[in-house]
């Protein structure tokens, strides 16, 4: 039997469905999604009004409600279960790698449920304990293509806030080539991210390896640079 907020919040997520963002959530995802149809912001305030009711749980209790969202396979719950993981970042131990890690294998199935995870908690734990950044090089080599784009997306705040530049550019390597646009896309705005603080660095980066980078992850890793730097990265024949 399910917990009674688990019951809870799935009423409420229905009661606040639409069949317009319903219908338009579909057109976000190649892949088949399950969607309540619940505006983002609502599906926000859901989460913070619940977790503020059970935020004397322990960490445990609070991960063993995510991982009950998750299973779902919505959408919506599953953005609530990374927001709760978000939440308790202060009490993350080296080992919740591993949960974060089996959720990502067990119940990421879009790019939504893959970001909303590890751009936030996965995010803040490899802040909290940087050496599991290999870990993420091990993901980058997985046949999991969730785990290759969570590799990526997992440095994107880290990345704009200039740290981990080296790691940014090993994983970069090890997924330059991938056939997924999505995984492209992964690496390509993590690209982007550190090109903020590190221009020079990540455009050096990008000069030295555009003729294997997909065109995909190229335009997304220039987007933010100066027009001259962005005009010279999309020439087709650079000469040194």
């Amino acid at each position: 039997m399910e917990p009674k907020i688990i019951s809870r919040i799935r009423e409420e997520l229905a009661l606040n469905a639409d069949e317009k963002t319903k219908n338009s959530s579909s057109r976000f995802f190649k892949e088949e999604v399950y969607c309540y149809g619940v505006k983002t912001a609502i599906v926000g305030r859901i989460a913070k009004n619940y977790f503020n009711e059970m935020k004397s749980e322990g960490k445990k209790e609070i991960f063993d409600l995510c991982e009950e969202l998750f299973r779902s396979d919505y959408c919506e719950e599953a953005f609530i279960a990374a927001d709760w993981a978000y939440m308790v970042r202060n009490d993350y131990s080296e080992d919740d790698f591993f949960t974060f890690e089996r959720w990502v294998k067990n119940y990421v199935n879009n790019w939504a449920k893959c970001d909303s995870l590890c751009n936030h908690a996965v995010g803040s734990f490899i802040e909290t304990f940087p050496k599991h950044v290999e870990n993420l090089k091990l993901w980058a080599l997985s046949d999991n293509m969730w785990l290759r784009r969570a590799a990526a997306v997992t440095l994107v705040l880290p990345a704009r806030k200039g740290n981990f530049l080296k790691d940014v550019f090993e994983i970069s390597d090890l997924l330059l080539k991938d056939k997924e646009d999505l995984v492209q896309k992964g690496y390509g705005w993590m690209l982007k991210e550190a090109s903020k603080p590190h221009t020079q660095e990540v455009f050096e980066y990008v000069m030295n390896n555009k003729k294997e980078m997909p065109r995909t992850a190229l335009r997304y890793a220039i987007e933010k640079m100066p027009p001259d730097l962005k005009a010279r990265a999309m020439e087709k024949d650079w000469k040194k």
